[in-house]
């Protein structure tokens, strides 16, 4: 049984890397010859941090690429707090683009992907804090699982677990539960109920992946003890491929495109640096593995293996790949009778692999729709062709679902090059859940994610239920591939697109609008939008709502013809008299079931299209606010939801274009705000500084929102000196002062108490000034625990007869939680300096 279960787990493990919905992977001769390297090559390292983009894809494409290694890069979150500067998207939704980002990253790089279940819960200052918020006990069980399962022989982490404090808690928590698991992972008493599905494993060595940057200057770095230090030339050329190892690695790293990481390639010597904190020296400096025996000869029965294999790939032919597939085949028989089961495990997917491809094999099931209900039909097609003289025979189809458990099919040869297709159906169960990431399916902590199943702990994303498993014999030996099932169309522009086959629920909701404010007691029209999973969907619709809210009518009938369609419901919420807040939820009854979930859609070009269900929630907020101006203009940065939330309030909202910034524009204006990062990603925005600084001398209002400290594309922030740090307050429950409590920002129109403060997420602010002209007044003071007091969250100048204002607050993640403080002190930024103009007198100007 326990050999069972770790074949399965690895099985799954393995194949999950290739069930993305892509456009099939068809390796060249190179690319196969490569790949039959790496058969012979039974050594492993994973790479240890704290978020996508911390990997090192130098080393690991180095790893991988020119050592021939397994490698991999264990995440422990998915980077769920980061900023994201592709969409709108945040939080749980930012995981998963940022998870397939890292996988995308990986098929680049040749390395595989892990994490843990840690939440990126924003940035943290000391890992205390850190492995207080994520639960230390099952974050630190999740990498001692990883190593358990990878079974590296060299780990390397990117951080440095000796300096707590010096950098974001993440990253050092990472090292530190690195080096901890160490030894944990070989210690049976530790985690015992993992053994149930994996061994013990002891690596053999610990690094660190230090650099000059850790020392505090390159002369620092030179004059260094380097004993237990290894250097490694990253910079090696891959003449089969045409790249250099940095090229590689700069392609991988531009897939983090959410967090703005594109890379151009170089080429030539780039010098890597290890730290021994570990473990067992190497005796050759040269050589990570010195020590380790990476051949066949390292697993019982392997050396009758690697006498087959060696000499395939001595012998490769790369005119003829298939001229391989006969030792091959003979080489996948014995792996077979390995009793190792990992490495049997890992090599048979290997070789299964290679000997496809050097047959030029393509097999794939394609369904007609990218989605279906439980219990329903979904018709296939099938498609097969061996593009080689090799001697293949199709002997069977199995197809995993609820239908037939047997299907017969005639026995049939493969041949050169004619392509055979075939027709069938599959039935999906009655009780198959939704596809939707596993991480997101139970509400977790701050800090952690829930997972009930244990066995899907670490896996990059859900493994997909519908595949179909293709019987075959290739010189006699019979072989089979596992293929998920996919969906692809073509698309007049993007030509042929690949879609997963998704099970989705028979009907889905969302409210438009995430946050509703109402800014007074006025009713009003929300858009309830439901789709149908499945042809003829009639029920009803209710809205589960607050008691001291209304909502009209009760219930309405829903009725679409047609899978995929959707129906938009108009329902009119009235607001009490009093502010109030609280959370609205579609809920759609057909039959005996309800569903209250929203199915949300991913749709980027540099990753896999995703479907995620999380349940349809809408704050409704009931505010005490008073405003001035009525229209705004709004730069757009790195792409933010402020624009829309300041329409929730009843602003006249206006994006404005760099290349429309000119004084008559400007002019018909209350107020401009600058979104966020925009001075960071926003190149021609220097050009129009001036003409922005005299719009606010001029009688208009500025407001510029964080922006990081490092790429900025002027210095010239402001008409005064203003220069930006790295100071952020990240506990949200921070206490806030007020530094000047009579200033009419404060005051007017609305009363800013320190209850506007209460409820705020993530974080308070960063990035906030540190130095600033006399001009400025700074309005608020913060601090994290432990921490000198920062003073630079919100600045007001007057400049002229108009204000600028400098802000870090992260009003960019308060809006979209429906933070009324966040609103009404927003307002007050936007009115100042307008107490004696009606509203009738700004539309005028």
């Amino acid at each position: 049984m326990h050999k069972k279960l770790l074949f399965s787990f690895l099985a799954i493990a393995i194949s999950s890397y290739s069930t993305f919905a892509q456009q099939p992977k068809k390796p060249n001769s190179s690319e196969i010859y490569e790949s039959i390297q790496k058969l012979n090559f039974l050594g492993s390292v994973l790479y240890v941090a704290a978020h996508p983009d911390d990997e090192n894809t130098r080393l690991i494409s180095y790893m991988s690429n020119h050592l021939k290694a397994r490698t991999a890069y264990l995440s422990l979150t998915r980077g769920d707090g980061g900023q994201n500067l592709i969409g709108p998207e945040i939080r749980e939704l930012l995981g998963v683009i940022r998870t397939q980002e890292l996988l995308t990253a990986r098929r680049i790089d040749g390395g595989e992907q892990r994490f843990t279940r840690a939440n990126d819960f924003g940035y943290s200052k000391h890992p205390d804090e850190t492995l207080e918020i994520w639960n230390k006990n099952e974050v630190l069980s999740d990498v001692v699982l990883a190593i358990r399962q990878f079974q590296p022989d060299v780990i390397i982490n990117r951080f440095d677990h000796r300096s707590p404090g010096s950098t974001h808690g993440h990253h050092t928590s990472s090292a530190m539960l690195s080096v901890e698991a160490f030894d944990l992972a070989n210690n049976a008493s530790v985690y015992p109920e993992q053994l149930k599905t994996v061994s013990p494993w002891q690596p053999k060595r610990q690094f660190f992946n230090t650099s000059w940057w850790f020392y505090g200057s390159q002369d620092a770095f030179e004059k260094a003890d380097k004993t237990n230090l290894l250097s490694i030339d990253t910079g090696v050329y891959f003449p089969l491929n045409g790249l250099s190892n940095p090229e590689i690695a700069a392609l991988s790293r531009s897939q983090h495109k959410s967090q703005g990481f594109g890379s151009s390639g170089s080429r030539g010597e780039q010098m890597e640096y290890i730290e021994l904190i570990n473990g067992s020296l190497p005796t050759d400096k040269t050589n990570i593995f010195d020590g380790i025996d990476t051949s066949w000869n390292r697993i019982k029965g392997g050396k009758a293996i690697g006498d087959i294999l060696y000499q395939v790939e001595k012998d490769y032919d790369f005119s003829n790949p298939s001229a391989s597939i006969p030792k091959l085949a003979e080489a996948y028989t014995l792996i077979q009778d390995l009793e190792n089961e990992h490495w049997k495990t890992i090599k048979s997917e290997e070789i299964k692999n290679i000997i496809a491809n050097c047959a030029g094999l393509f097999l794939e099931v394609v369904a007609n729709s990218n989605h279906a209900t439980a219990n329903s039909k979904v018709p296939l097609s099938i498609e097969m062709i061996n593009r080689s003289d090799a001697n293949i025979m199709f002997t069977g189809l199995q197809l995993k679902d609820s239908g037939r458990k047997k299907r017969l099919y005639k026995r049939f040869a493969l041949k050169d090059n004619i392509e055979e297709n075939l027709k069938d159906t599959i039935l999906i169960s009655s009780r198959q859940l939704p596809t939707t990431p596993y991480w997101l399916t139970k509400k977790g902590t701050l800090g952690m994610y829930k997972v009930e199943d244990k066995a899907l702990i670490g896996h990059p994303e859900t493994p997909r239920e519908y595949t179909a498993t293709f019987k075959l014999e290739i010189n006699q030996t019979p072989i089979e591939f596992t293929r998920p099932i996919v969906y692809k169309t073509n698309d007049p522009v993007k030509g042929e697109v690949y879609k997963p086959f998704e099970i989705i629920p028979e009907a889905s909701a969302k409210v438009s609008e995430k946050v509703i404010i109402f800014e007074n007691g006025q009713q009003k029209d929300i858009q309830v939008v439901i789709k149908s999973g499945k042809d003829n969907l009639e029920g009803y619709v209710q809205i589960a709502h607050p008691q001291d809210w209304n909502i009209y009518p009760e219930k309405q009938k829903v009725s679409i013809a047609n899978s995929g369609q959707e129906q938009t419901l108009v329902f009119t919420v009235v607001p009490p008299k009093n502010q109030s807040e609280g959370l609205i939820t579609p809920m759609v009854h057909v039959g005996d079931q309800v569903f209250t979930r929203e199915l949300i859609e991913i749709d980027y070009d540099h990753i896999p299209y995703q479907t995620v269900l999380l349940p349809s929630e809408s704050k409704i907020v009931r505010l005490d606010i008073k405003k001035r101006g009525e229209n705004i203009a709004y730069i757009e940065g790195a792409g933010d939801v402020v624009p829309e939330s300041l329409q929730q309030i009843g602003y006249n909202v206006v994006i404005l274009k760099p290349e429309d910034i000119n004084t008559e524009t400007l002019s018909k204006f209350d107020a401009v705000v600058v979104g966020i990062r925009a001075y960071n990603t926003v190149e021609d925005l220097k050009y129009k500084q001036q003409e922005l600084f005299d719009y606010v001398a001029n009688g208009g209002n500025m407001i510029v929102q964080y922006n990081t400290s490092r790429g900025l594309k002027t210095n010239n922030l402001a008409p005064y000196k203003l220069q930006l740090s790295r100071d952020r307050v990240t506990d949200e429950f921070a206490e806030v002062t007020f530094l000047n409590p009579e200033h009419p920002l404060l005051n007017y129109p609305n009363k800013i108490t320190t209850k506007d403060f209460e409820g705020w997420t993530q974080e308070r602010g960063l990035y906030f000034p540190n130095e600033w002209a006399n001009e400025f007044t700074p309005l608020l003071s913060m601090h994290d625990k432990g921490e000198t007091t920062k003073e630079g969250s919100l600045l007001v100048a007057k400049h002229g007869k108009g204000y600028y204002i400098y802000t870090g607050l992260s009003f960019f993640r308060e809006f979209p939680a429906g933070v009324s403080g966040a609103y009404r002190l927003f307002a007050n930024m936007l009115s100042i300096g307008k107490e004696d103009i009606s509203t009738e007198e700004s539309l005028k100007n």
